[in-house]
């Protein structure tokens, strides 16, 4: 695929999504640069996740167009989003508990050598991704039911680094952890942002989006209704286009 440098890694133009009678997305234009975080924020059914699984493949918009690079392109399958470089970790991540450490982070892209599991390198590497992620789980044959909601959510982050992604999408990761937990958490978007990855960041939680995203984009009932510098946007604003009391221009 030809791409053009000066482009965004992700761009969105106009993607609308319909389920049934109800309009889902409407006219959508999002963008998101290499070594970006982007927030997106809002309330329930405002459009977050149904963007999230239009970039992931689960969804097939019905109108617009995703870009990558600045090309066209479609994405038909959740395996066609991981070949085109994005890794998607939604709240309900698919592990399993009662596999070890690294079976999970390499549920389905298990390492074969002479026709044998390769144990030692799956390790190896699992090793590696924790580390990315500045995190040591030490016993990495532990299941994984053994380990804390953040470290299992760490798990679930690394094992999108299998794919080498350059775009990852998280589905409200730090619902339900603890404080230190949601810090380990968005110190790990803080490293993929950091090694030049885009992130695109779902969360109901303003303090984490202030704390770690570069860019607040706000949907409401389908539609955009704000985009702001995390830096130096207030929580009032933030709020405002939330609950549609006012529309900030995009």
């Amino acid at each position: 695929m030809t791409t053009n440098s000066e482009s965004p890694l992700l761009r969105l133009r106009g993607v609308s999504k319909r389920f049934g009678g109800v309009q889902a997305l409407t006219g959508i234009d999002l963008s998101v640069e290499r070594g970006e975080v982007v927030a997106l924020v809002g309330d329930n059914a405002a459009g977050k996740s149904t963007i999230a699984r239009a970039i992931a493949g689960v969804y097939q918009p019905d109108g617009g167009t995703i870009e990558i690079d600045g090309v066209p392109v479609t994405i038909p399958s959740a395996q066609a989003a991981i070949g085109l470089g994005i890794a998607t970790v939604f709240q309900e991540f698919a592990l399993v508990e009662e596999l070890d450490v690294t079976s999970n982070i390499f549920l389905g892209r298990e390492l074969v050598r002479g026709g044998l599991l390769d144990r030692e390198r799956m390790d190896e590497l699992a090793r590696s991704y924790l580390g990315r992620l500045r995190t040591r789980i030490a016993d990495l044959r532990r299941p994984l039911g053994g380990l804390s909601s953040g470290q299992r959510q760490c798990v679930a982050i690394a094992r999108t680094l299998v794919s080498e992604p350059r775009l990852v999408v998280l589905d409200e990761p730090t619902a339900s952890l603890s404080v230190s937990q949601t810090a380990e958490v968005l110190g790990y978007i803080e490293d993929l942002r950091d090694r030049g990855l885009g992130v695109i960041l779902i969360s109901h939680n303003l303090t984490d989006v202030r704390a770690v995203a570069d860019r607040i984009v706000v949907l409401r009932h389908g539609r955009i209704n704000g985009s702001f510098a995390a830096a130096s946007a207030t929580y009032e604003e933030i709020i405002a286009a939330i609950t549609g009391a006012t529309r900030i221009p995009v």
